[in-house]
């Protein structure tokens, strides 16, 4: 028998693999080998073949080793600040005065436009680097602050350029219809064709979309609006998501699922009608407790119906300067047990095999697998429930992107 040749091999470690519904996945006193950026072998170190070999091999000292973290919604790319604003509403300031004043999503929209490109990127970095210290390997970043091409653009060729200059896997993602841009008040049907017939195909073109987004709301786009943009997405081939039911139920999670979307995000007023058409679908639901929290919603999303229809739940910090200005994908999840009464078990779910499923990556990460990439993080802790449980902890004391070790904290 031919002795293997891994690149590296880590020793005394407990796997997290994450490779079925109803447990981690666990397996203790265990051992992981590399390939090329690849999982080659893992299981029980007492199993390990007689003669293998590996040129670099590592003792993880007894940490826990899982998939590497996936944040799967962010608004991560963007100019400026918000925390005025946060300040004028705590001190009785009207959403509406602070609209007035060029508040809002529109505040956004202005400092990102004005905003050059290796300014955004130096502004963003920051903000990655925080999720990446917390073992997060896999990001999506939104377009939707820019609502003009050149700025759309800019936003997605910076993330771009996050994902070629830092060791982690960028998903990127058009949100042209995010809001109805100021020189466009009025005339949401003239924008939604703009985004449609002009903006998506040049951004296509230029090779910086993974997916489509839409915000389906009262205050964002209609159902009809929000299928142009499906249907001019699925002319380019690209799947679809969803902002869907955060303020109000508009049918957009069963109109995600009928386009075959990936996710559905939000979903405190997800209906009946809505669990099934996505479970029927496999459309993930993305729950995002930092908004909710944020934003001082009373309305839970229907976890309970969700298990019970078998639909994958992932969560995310929806990064984003005016409803969820958070970059700790460990405070995510302890927020989705806290306040949506998720288990420890379904918030690492939602941050790994659940989130790979909502970018369409199931077969490149999520797990740890023979054959899938090799990121994963080690985390300092007696059990997986812990990295649910502390709040302000970050026991990650160690990253492997790609096979390649990033970090080692002490």
């Amino acid at each position: 028998m031919q002795t293997p040749q891994w690149d590296s091999l880590w020793l005394n470690v407990h796997l997290a693999t994450m490779s079925d519904d109803a447990s981690y996945g666990e397996c203790r006193d265990g051992a992981i080998a590399v390939k090329d950026g690849v999982i080659a072998w893992l299981g029980s170190q007492s199993a390990l073949p007689h003669n293998h070999s590996a040129k670099h091999i590592y003792d993880g000292k007894g940490a826990w080793l899982t998939p590497g973290l996936i944040d799967c919604h962010t608004h991560i790319v963007y100019g400026g600040n918000r925390s005025n604003e946060f300040e004028d509403r705590l001190n009785g300031v009207s959403y509406e005065e602070i609209a007035k004043r060029g508040g809002g999503i529109v505040a956004t929209v202005t400092a990102t436009r004005a905003a050059s490109e290796a300014e955004l990127f130096t502004q963003s970095l920051v903000r990655v680097m925080r999720l990446l210290q917390e073992g997060v390997t896999t990001l999506e970043c939104k377009s939707g602050y820019g609502l003009d091409l050149a700025t759309e653009a800019k936003i997605l060729r910076v993330a771009r350029q996050l994902g070629q200059e830092l060791p982690v896997r960028i998903s990127t993602t058009f949100l042209g219809a995010h809001a109805v841009p100021p020189e466009y008040a009025g005339r949401a049907d003239a924008y939604i064709e703009l985004v449609c017939e002009q903006m998506l195909p040049a951004l296509v073109e230029e090779g910086l979309v993974d997916a489509v987004d839409a915000f389906c709301e009262k205050i964002g786009f209609s159902h009809a609006q929000t299928e142009r943009v499906f249907q001019a997405a699925k002319k380019h081939g690209l799947p679809v998501k969803l902002h869907a039911e955060q303020l109000s139920d508009q049918g957009g999670a069963a109109l995600t699922a009928r386009y075959q979307g990936l996710s559905a995000d939000h979903l405190e007023y997800l209906s009946d009608e809505g669990i099934a058409a996505m479970a029927e679908a496999g459309t993930v639901a993305v729950l995002l407790p930092g908004a909710y929290y944020f934003l001082r919603e009373t309305k839970l999303p229907p976890l309970a119906a969700l298990r019970a229809a078998a639909v994958p739940i992932a969560i995310s910090t929806d990064c984003n300067p005016g409803t969820s200005p958070m970059t700790s994908l460990l405070l995510v999840m302890n927020m989705a047990c806290t306040l949506f009464r998720m288990t420890p078990l379904e918030a690492l779910q939602g941050t790994t095999r659940n989130a790979a499923k909502a970018l369409g990556m199931s077969d490149k990460i999520g797990q740890l697998a023979v054959g899938m990439k090799a990121d994963f993080a080690l985390w300092d802790v007696d059990r997986p429930a812990d990295l649910s449980y502390a709040i302000g902890a970050n026991p990650c004391s160690g990253v492997v992107f790609d096979g390649r070790l990033l970090k080692i904290n002490g």
